[in-house]
């Protein structure tokens, strides 16, 4: 194993013939979604293409199992306009294509939803998407998005937020791994916001854990600044980010921008999921964020859900998004 990360080390570091290193433009890649396997080992990307079956490796990271989850995100039941008229139908679908195991990965141990369940928060949307997503076959953890937080998040606390601390943050244990649920949609000002009382449960949160637990953190909007002219950030992220980089491995799963995004820095991995609803426009290739409209027929291959593997002696997670068009 150490001889193939020090070919991958070699690899990154080679020109692609037009001035960009690899490393770069394997960012750069995840941009168009571009259907790989990305694998991030000691803090490098590497990918492979779906299908393809990944290599074994050696040694173990203390009591991690092997398992996966899926992610979805960005439902928006109650939207109804010409980027997506029927969200419930590709919903459906997307729970459908999460109950299937991905090619080289288990059937997934649970389901990850990164907010915007609903437009409204309406009660109507609520009992509409709850409906749907119940459909899948394991447990579900939530979080939520601005648009289930519109009436101040009665409705969506009501729902799903029981049992969690202050609007809706939380953590649990599976397996080995630390996961943690963050809400930086109460206070949206431009971009998100996680506020003073949440980075201090964080904090404390954190505090017990050793240094080689690996970490999942899943909020909606990203802790990272995506397009800052767009609001695609969190305002406070990078003091919550500051607690993690201790950590070996941390990947952190959100939703809020309908898109595949991709960036390591360190031992930390961020993805940002597509949308079950409809896709928005890269950032700065139109005069603002929202619905984009696609040509007929091609909606599903914009949407989709994300698998994310957690394999024992590897300090990295394999994340596959799938559009809702694959075949299962």
């Amino acid at each position: 194993m150490a001889n193939e990360d020090a070919l991958i080390q070699d690899e990154l570091k080679k020109p692609t013939g037009d001035g960009i290193d690899r490393r770069n433009f394997l960012e750069c890649m995840a941009w168009a979604g571009t259907g790989l396997v990305w694998s991030v080992i000691g803090g490098v990307p590497a990918s492979r293409l779906l299908g393809q079956t990944p290599k074994g490796a050696s040694g173990s990271i203390g009591r991690v199992e092997d398992f996966s989850f899926v992610q979805i995100s960005d439902s928006h039941i109650g939207f109804n306009k010409g980027a997506n008229p029927d969200v419930t139908g590709t919903l459906k679908k997307a729970i459908d294509r999460a109950n299937l195991a991905a090619p080289s990965m288990a059937i997934p141990d649970f389901m990850l939803h990164t907010g915007d369940i609903t437009q409204n928060s309406k009660a109507s949307e609520f009992d509409t998407a709850s409906q749907i997503i119940k459909g899948f076959k394991k447990d579900i953890f939530y979080v939520p998005g601005e648009h289930d937080f519109i009436d101040d998040g009665d409705q969506y606390k009501q729902r799903f937020g029981k049992g969690t601390v202050g609007n809706g943050w939380y953590s649990f244990n599976h397996k080995g791994v630390h996961f943690v649920g963050l809400n930086n949609c109460v206070q949206v000002d431009a971009m998100g916001n996680l506020g003073a009382d949440q980075i201090a449960w964080l904090k404390s949160d954190l505090a017990g854990l050793s240094s080689s637990t690996p970490i999942v953190v899943f909020a909606h909007i990203p802790l990272w600044m995506v397009y800052e002219k767009w609001g695609w950030g969190t305002h406070d992220g990078e003091q919550a980010l500051a607690m993690l980089k201790r950590f070996g491995s941390v990947t952190v799963l959100n939703g809020h921008i309908h898109q595949i995004v991709q960036k390591v820095e360190g031992n930390v991995a961020f993805h940002t999921a597509m949308a079950t609803a409809f896709p928005q426009p890269a950032p700065g290739t139109a005069p603002n964020p929202g619905p984009m409209m696609v040509p007929a027929g091609k909606l599903e291959s914009v949407l989709g859900v994300t698998n994310v593997k957690v394999v024992r002696g590897h300090s990295h997670l394999a994340v596959v998004d799938h559009s809702l068009a694959e075949n299962a």
